[in-house]
């Protein structure tokens, strides 16, 4: 009779977990850092960092750079959310913070406190910018005055772009991200999730941005999904994020199922791009993002039009010299003068003048 009571109960309990919404059934889940182990691994490499454990490098983006390549800002009910267009972005934009490595470029540490974007904010006139948190920096401390970003990891955009889903192409050399810290202001607008209990910087304010866009900013819905990804749809964000724990509740300790040194891993280009460069978006030109001209390769010769060729300066090209019948005509019938020698009978032909004196002698006898 007891058995069969705990049998109904659960029986009941089974089948009103089928009623219960979606949402509240996968904020109800929680995973361990062995999701992220799993799940990033084919996307890039885990190596064991100094100081930092287990670190992601993502596989060799061209001009990569977190919260800039393949993605662009959303306004949640969280604030201003990093929607990434890579199948990985639910967790190394929102769980976790990056940093640099001069050799192997940007690298992502992971943590289990989960947020719409892991930045901190400035405001210049015109311009919006953003830059990623380093791990072991608070938010107190992101916001105070004392709290310097290295200048070339800041990304800005100009103010009437920040809202554009094609914002890879619109962001501005950072070769000008001096001049506009310098006349920046930090962006103080910190929200907490108090069901989670964290706090983050939710970005500028939604009046402010509709202000300056000349547009209306309607924030969308985050729907939490029981499977990694993400994916944005009309209102509603759709994105797994799960409670994270640090230890798994089996006992092991999470860790890589393949842990790669670092002398294996393929370096980067070295320093962070003055560009950005985006993947798989073809950017802008008219949006200031290349740090030098374009140089134009010469045309190739045509054959079919002979002209007469313009004199080259072989101190200035790498090509052989002219032939001497391409000299211009009047050097060359200049250097033929100077060349010639003096007629050798010229002088002997002359006849000799009269002596005055001997013709005086000659005609005195006739007076």
């Amino acid at each position: 009779m007891r058995s069969s009571k705990i049998f109904v109960l659960c029986a009941a309990l089974s089948a009103a977990a089928w009623f219960l919404p979606r949402e509240t059934m996968a904020q109800e889940g929680s995973v361990s850092y062995q999701r992220f182990y799993n799940d990033l691994s084919p996307y890039g490499a885990w190596v064991e960092y100094p100081n930092y454990g287990y670190v992601w490098i993502p596989n060799g983006i061209r001009g990569f750079s977190p919260y800039a390549t393949a993605g662009h800002w959303v306004l949640t009910d969280d604030g201003w959310t990093w929607y990434s267009d890579y199948p990985w972005g639910w967790a190394a934009f929102h769980y976790g913070r990056w940093d640099y490595d001069n050799t192997y470029g940007w690298f992502w540490i992971p943590d289990n406190e989960w947020g719409p974007a892991w930045v901190s904010w400035r405001r210049s006139p015109g311009y919006y910018g953003w830059a990623p948190l380093r791990p072991g920096i608070s938010i107190d401390v992101a916001i105070g005055s004392e709290y310097h970003e290295s200048n070339e990891r800041w990304v800005f955009v100009r103010e009437r772009d920040f809202m554009r889903p094609d914002l890879g192409g619109r962001y501005l050399n950072r070769s000008r991200n001096v001049t506009i810290i310098n006349n920046s202001t930090v962006i103080v607008n910190t929200q907490r999730d108090e069901r989670r209990n964290v706090r983050y910087i939710a970005g500028p304010e939604r009046g402010e941005v509709q202000r300056v866009t000349h547009t209306t900013v309607v924030p969308v819905a985050i729907r939490e999904t029981a499977q990694p990804g993400q994916h944005l749809s009309r209102g509603e964000i759709g994105i797994y994020r799960p409670q994270v724990q640090r230890s798994s509740g089996s006992g092991q300790t999470p860790a890589p199922s393949k842990v790669m040194k670092l002398n294996e891993v393929r370096p980067s280009t070295g320093k962070i791009a003055a560009t950005h460069q985006e993947q798989p978006r073809v950017a802008n030109p008219d949006a200031g993002i290349q740090s030098q001209p374009v140089r134009k390769s010469p045309a190739p010769e045509n054959k079919a039009v002979r002209q007469q060729p313009r004199p080259m300066n072989p101190a200035i090209t790498n090509q052989s010299p002219k032939p001497r019948d391409m000299t211009p005509p009047k050097q060359r019938v200049k250097a033929q003068q100077v060349r010639r020698p003096a007629p050798p009978n010229k002088i002997r032909v002359q006849a000799p003048r009269p002596n005055p004196p001997e013709q005086k002698e000659k005609r005195e006898p006739n007076r």
